[in-house]
């Protein structure tokens, strides 16, 4: 295997971070970050405690007042500092989160890396702009305006399938309206998030303001989404952890964002340009080896052209190389563990019985055969109410399945309990026009799918969740909007007295 980064003299000190340094956790358990792509542990880690937690809650509620009282323009021009810094270390980032990861390095170097630095770069200049509604005399005796304030503590958890993109997506909006913050990552992939924090110190970013425990959910996780001091909370996981994340959020009344499972539709009609439906299905499917709650995970395809996109779209997938994720000519890493590929494995053998495994359905041998790898698959046949079409796999598999009229194509397109993101393949206005009205989602392409942008806003619907990433919409989650009101008369005895006391 190529080149990796080495980690253990880099976090010599621990994979805590708080309060501006990173110390060892003190849950008296270790934890090993394995590089899936081999099956050896790179790094070995003390797991964060409760009593860990309650310091970095500590040391962030001791950063907020000074941070919340900073001007929006000296939280911009730090996080412009940040987002240069990122920049300069962009190869040591992506090194790291290909190795915890497994993801080819063209993909951490080419989509992970520069989508965080332009994140830092966007909310650095949101930062500027915490803006309310104008003043103005409502009542006719009053002046009324609206401030944007922060809220204090953020307790955020992180995923595995984008450790640094993720970390950015939960921190970046938070500390820009003036907020301070304890993230947990997924114990899986510590690193790029302890990075994330350290380059913030480095860019002049106040001790405490960023704060990262790593430890176990059922503890760690919940202690810190319980916490008394923390305010709110932003969850990226799977749904079933996310009721459990909502249930403790909201005995505690803490603000709630969720980003939750998905099981993207991908609507073919029959006007669509094949070659571009299927090299984007392949594209979509796969993007990091199907580990994206907004990867494509369902075709549907217009009967006229269904034979011939699965055909092309099993030749495609045929033609993807898996191999080490450092060298250059790599498509496809392994997924994040060998029992998440197990995982994968199973629905797709349990899919056998009902459906036809087109291509793929299987993990390589050879040099291979020590990592978390598993072909693309194509899955054709299945049943829409089958286990293949209905749950979240998250591995690089596709099922495909044939519809007759538009309205049947957006019928089955809604029918999971899932609405994160869709998309709509046709030459025709107003069909796609139609789609990306009825279609559930929280977001839908057309003519494409994957593609995100710092400006528009991540999130989705039904039990995918609720609330956004990235955009001005995230930003406002992280603010307290309050109503100021001043009276403009100076009259002792209001005439709106009198219906309390007196007359008039």
């Amino acid at each position: 295997m190529g080149n990796r980064f080495q980690v253990t003299d880099r976090f010599a000190d621990g994979a805590q971070y708080i309060g501006g340094r990173l110390r060892p956790g003190t849950s008296g358990e270790d934890h090993h970050v394995i590089d899936p792509a081999t099956g050896k542990s790179v790094y070995t880690y003390a797991l964060a405690s409760t009593a860990d937690v309650d310091e970095a809650v500590a040391a962030a509620k001791a950063a907020f007042p000074g941070w919340a009282r900073a001007t929006p323009g000296e939280r911009s021009d730090a996080l412009h500092r940040f987002a240069g810094l990122l920049a300069e270390r962009a190869e040591d980032f992506a090194r790291v989160e290909s190795l915890q990861c497994g993801k080819p390095l063209k993909l951490t170097a080419e989509f992970d890396v520069p989508g965080t630095v332009d994140n830092t770069a966007f909310f650095a200049g949101a930062a500027r702009h915490l803006q309310g509604q104008a003043a103005a005399e409502y009542s006719g005796d009053h002046t009324s305006y609206v401030r944007r304030e922060p809220l204090g503590v953020v307790g955020s958890i992180a995923p595995w399938n984008y450790p640094l993109q993720m970390a950015a997506w939960k921190i970046l909006p938070a500390i820009a309206a003036g907020n301070t913050i304890v993230l947990k990552p997924a114990e899986l992939t510590p690193l790029t998030s302890l990075m994330f924090a350290q380059a913030a110190t480095d860019a002049g970013i106040p001790d405490g303001v960023i704060n990262i425990v790593n430890g176990a959910g059922r503890t760690v996780g919940e202690h810190l989404v319980g916490h008394p001091d923390v305010v709110m909370t932003s969850f990226t996981g799977s749904t079933p952890v996310g009721r459990r994340v909502a249930e403790i959020a909201t005995a505690t009344v803490k603000r709630l964002h969720l980003e939750l499972g998905g099981k993207a539709p991908f609507v073919v009609f029959d006007d669509a340009d094949l070659e571009a439906a299927a090299h984007g299905a392949v594209a979509a499917s796969l993007i990091n080896s199907g580990q994206d709650c907004t990867a494509a995970t369902r075709a549907y395809v217009q009967r006229p052209l269904f034979d011939a996109f699965t055909a092309r779209v099993a030749e495609l997938m045929e033609s993807v190389r898996l191999g080490d994720p450092f060298a250059p000519d790599t498509d496809l890493g392994p997924l994040i563990s060998h029992a998440q590929r197990d995982r994968v494995a199973g629905f797709v053998d349990r899919a056998r019985a009902y459906a036809t495994v087109v291509t793929g359905g299987e993990a390589p041998g050879g040099d291979l055969e020590d990592g978390a790898y598993y072909r693309p698959t194509l899955i054709t046949g299945a049943a829409q109410d089958s286990e293949v079409v209905q749950s979240e796999i998250f591995g690089p598999v596709l099922v495909a399945l044939p519809f007759d009229t538009d309205d049947e194509g957006i019928g089955l397109a809604n029918d999971t309990p899932y609405g994160l993101a869709a998309s709509a393949w046709s030459r025709d206005v107003y069909r796609t026009g139609r789609a990306t009205r009825e279609i559930k989602a929280g977001c839908v392409w057309v003519n494409d799918h994957i593609p995100i942008i710092s400006e528009m806003p991540h999130g989705g619907t039904r039990a995918s969740g609720y609330g956004k990433d990235m955009s001005v919409y995230s930003f406002e989650e992280y603010t307290q909007v309050k109503h100021v009101m001043y009276d403009n008369t100076a009259v002792a005895a209001k005439d709106w007295h009198r219906t309390i006391f007196g007359d008039r």
